[in-house]
């Protein structure tokens, strides 16, 4: 039997404030491995109910989190996963993933 994934939400945020009820017990380093985590489950389920986009709130701070971000959507992009992603045109801290051709 498949397993299904669970329908993702069209924007998610990746702060870990915002999905981890005891964030504050996490070492910095632990954070983004949990918000990059987030990061590829969210986009492998928007792959597979064929989202044509999906949008992650990075934010701003010291730009981590975006570098690394950015680094896992190139690594989609190469395998073909994804077509192209970018800063979203009216926040800069979110970035749009466009699924589909």
């Amino acid at each position: 039997m498949a397993r299904e994934l669970r329908r993702p939400a069209k924007v998610v945020d990746l702060h870990a404030d915002t999905f981890l009820s005891d964030w504050e017990d996490y070492a910095a380093d632990e954070l983004l491995a949990e918000s990059l985590e987030l990061l590829r489950q969210t986009l492998d389920a928007a792959i597979y109910w064929e989202y044509t986009d999906i949008r992650f709130i990075h934010g701003k701070g010291k730009g981590i989190l975006r570098r690394e971000v950015y680094n896992e959507l190139e690594s989609y992009k190469r395998s073909g996963a994804i077509a192209s992603y970018h800063p979203s045109y009216q926040n800069e801290d979110i970035v749009v993933v466009h699924i589909g051709l």
